[in-house]
């Protein structure tokens, strides 16, 4: 009977404990799926309030209110005070109207050149009023009051009609005859003259004006031209003016200082009836803290040997973002790599759900390097360097000592965007002093960035490239345009001169034709021209 209870305990302790370990698994499958949705619950809680700030809020990174902007800098760095503009005599200011002027906005004014042509459009009174009603007397003209309107009229299509008269003997005719050549074109045969091909092309990469709106503008001055002929002639000049863009490579590539960036666009797949993605590279260089060349590059893939290609032989420092392929090319020896602090920043920014007090002191950090930036650039390169080092150095130090610290402390989302934001600054963290020791490079990518901008807003209205010869003819039209425009030149009389002088110009002197050699020589024109 004893043996036969002590039996039925130990049965009821090995059932008893067998179902202790079956609901301590249970219990722990149950905290396990908890914790994987609050884990969940957190991530998605991260990405409505991304939207809600996509949708509904600034898209400004500038989000750290209190900066303490009150708070003097050392002596010595302060930034230099701002000049009142030169007055322009060859220029007259009038304001539009005196209105009051809300702080932040600005005074409205219209400024326009002295030497433009005036129309007298005079307003007078009817023959019946000059005299008195009273006396009869006639009233004596004594003085005009004149009111300046700035006008304008639509661009007026004309016709240039070449005429070469032909020469010959009058003896002997049969000798043959003489007579001018034509002007050099870069379209044979075309019926149109270089200063409406320029115009076409400015309004493609400068005013982001797809075709078929430029088509509607011609016609309502009667003049009709397709699609496919302005298309024609925007791959025709592309092809005639590659090679200044080539040179302009060159001279960015031997800068010692370039900035490189990318963004996907539309090609049609003839035959197919869709499209498929492509690539626009930029390249910016020159010197400077803003460089005037600005080189556009057409790919058919984002493969990371388009880049590589391109910069294969370069030697000094590369600006970019994190993209795979620049990670590669800055291992080449003679690279610096740059990472791109704009791009950690926007990082921290989108981070919203994570720590907030930690996320608060790495954008302080980082906003105040952007100061210290602020003012080295306005000083001398042997200055910028100090300021760097002395100022900025410490600031990065502590801002890599702080993430390191975190990403050990634990505690992140496996998906979150803080923690990727960490990662992502921890990448880069190995190169982030390279820049502090060249006056020439910089702690951002702006340039590329800002080079990049035009051509994102006119792929949202052309949509899409027709073509790969249409891409790279566009790549070639943009980098001229656009550094003309970085170098404050009219693109379009820059084009329609060097449309009409490119043909016959010699290849040794190519670089006469490059846009800031063009404006030196219409500045400091040589004896004589």
């Amino acid at each position: 009977m004893i043996e036969t209870i002590g039996q039925l305990e130990n049965e009821m302790i090995k059932s008893l404990s067998g179902l202790n370990q079956s609901l301590t698994c249970e219990l722990n499958n149950y905290k396990l799926i908890v914790k994987n949705m609050s884990e969940e619950n957190a991530w998605l809680k991260e990405q409505i309030a991304w939207f809600k700030k996509q949708m509904f809020g600034q898209k400004s990174d500038k989000i750290v209110k209190d900066l303490d902007q009150t708070q003097p800098l050392l002596e010595g760095l302060e930034m230099p005070a701002e000049t009142a503009p030169e007055q322009k005599t060859e220029t007259v200011a009038e304001h539009a109207r005196v209105k009051r002027v809300k702080k932040g906005e600005g005074k409205t004014f219209i400024e326009y050149p002295e030497d433009l042509p005036v129309v007298r459009n005079v307003i007078d009174i009817p023959e019946e009023e000059k005299k008195d009603p009273e006396s009869g007397e006639e009233l004596v003209h004594i003085r005009d009051e004149v009111s300046r309107k700035l006008a304008m009229k639509e661009a007026q299509f004309y016709i240039i009609e070449h005429v070469r008269p032909v020469w010959a003997k009058k003896s002997c005719p049969e000798d043959g005859v003489k007579t001018a050549y034509m002007p050099d074109h870069p379209i044979e045969k075309s019926p149109a003259d270089v200063s409406v091909i320029a115009h076409v092309i400015v309004g493609k990469c400068a005013d982001h004006l797809p075709l078929y709106r430029m088509q509607e503008q011609f016609a309502r001055q009667n003049v009709r031209i397709s699609r496919q002929t302005m298309s024609n002639w925007l791959i025709c000049a592309g092809k005639m003016l590659s090679s200044l863009r080539d040179l302009m490579l060159e001279k960015i590539l031997a800068s010692g200082s370039i900035f490189v960036d990318e963004t996907p666009v539309k090609m049609i797949v003839k035959g197919l009836g869709r499209c498929r993605n492509a690539t626009m590279w930029v390249y910016v260089g020159g010197g400077g803290a803003d460089p005037p060349y600005k080189v556009y590059d057409f790919c058919l893939d984002r493969k990371y040997a388009n880049p590589m290609k391109v910069l294969k032989n370069f030697k000094g420092h590369m600006h970019s973002d994190q993209y795979g392929a620049y990670i590669e090319i800055s291992k080449n020896e003679g690279v610096f790599w740059d990472p791109c602090m704009t791009h950690i920043r926007r990082k921290f920014v989108d981070a919203e759900a994570g720590d907030p007090e930690f996320r608060t002191k790495i954008l302080r950090k980082i906003n105040n390097l952007f100061r210290f930036e602020r003012i080295a650039w306005s000083r001398t390169p042997e200055e910028r360097v100090r300021i760097r080092v002395e100022k900025e150095e410490p600031i990065i130090d502590e801002m890599t000592a702080m993430v390191r610290e975190r990403l050990l402390k634990g505690g992140l989302l496996p998906k979150s965007d803080f923690r990727n934001a960490l990662e992502y600054y921890m990448t880069a963290a190995p190169f982030l002093k390279n820049y502090l020791r060249n006056p020439d490079a910089r702690l951002d990518n702006n340039p590329a960035e800002r080079a990049l901008r035009p051509f994102v807003i006119g792929k949202k209205n052309w949509l899409f490239v027709g073509s790969g010869d249409g891409g790279r003819a566009m790549a070639t039209l943009l980098s001229l345009v656009q550094t003309c425009r970085a170098l404050g030149i009219n693109p379009t009389e820059y084009l329609e001169d060097v449309l009409r002088r490119i043909m016959g110009h010699s290849a040794k002197r190519l670089d006469e034709l490059l846009p800031d050699k063009w404006k030196e020589a219409r500045q400091n024109p040589a004896p004589g021209k």
